[in-house]
């Protein structure tokens, strides 16, 4: 059975701050992924795998572009390779007739004017600012 906790928080403004260059990142990365993954399919390259794209973040974090990549949480940019990769799954269930219900379009590039959401896995703790907030 699988649980899912909804939670308001009012931040400070410090934490505000922090939230909204996760939420940034997390948006930058989903959509990074989503680039390779369509520039990959249009050159007829194999379908590029989770651990490479976690690589390609990982290299983005040490060039001088991308530098900012490393101030937020690692949680928070695998998350955003995690939701990319469960899009996917959707959508390919969805055209091979495996997923039930609705058919489910391609993954979209995220718009930074829409909804802002981040997830994180249970066991994982996520640092804004001095404190740690553990998602349970």
């Amino acid at each position: 059975m699988q649980l899912r906790y909804n939670y308001r928080v009012y931040p400070t403004p410090r934490q505000q701050q922090a939230l909204a260059r996760a939420f940034g990142c997390a948006r930058v990365v989903f959509n990074d992924g989503l680039r390779a993954r369509q520039e990959a399919r249009a050159e007829g390259l194999p379908y590029l795998s989770d651990a490479e794209l976690s690589k390609r973040v990982t290299a983005a974090k040490l060039t001088p572009d991308r530098a900012w990549l490393g101030e937020v949480s690692s949680v928070v940019l695998q998350q955003a390779l995690a939701d990319l990769n469960v899009a996917y799954r959707n959508f390919f269930a969805s055209i091979s007739g495996k997923r039930k219900g609705r058919k489910v379009a391609p993954p979209r590039f995220r718009s930074r004017k829409t909804s802002q959401e981040l997830k994180c896995q249970a066991a994982a703790s996520v640092r804004w600012c001095d404190q740690a907030v553990a998602s349970s």
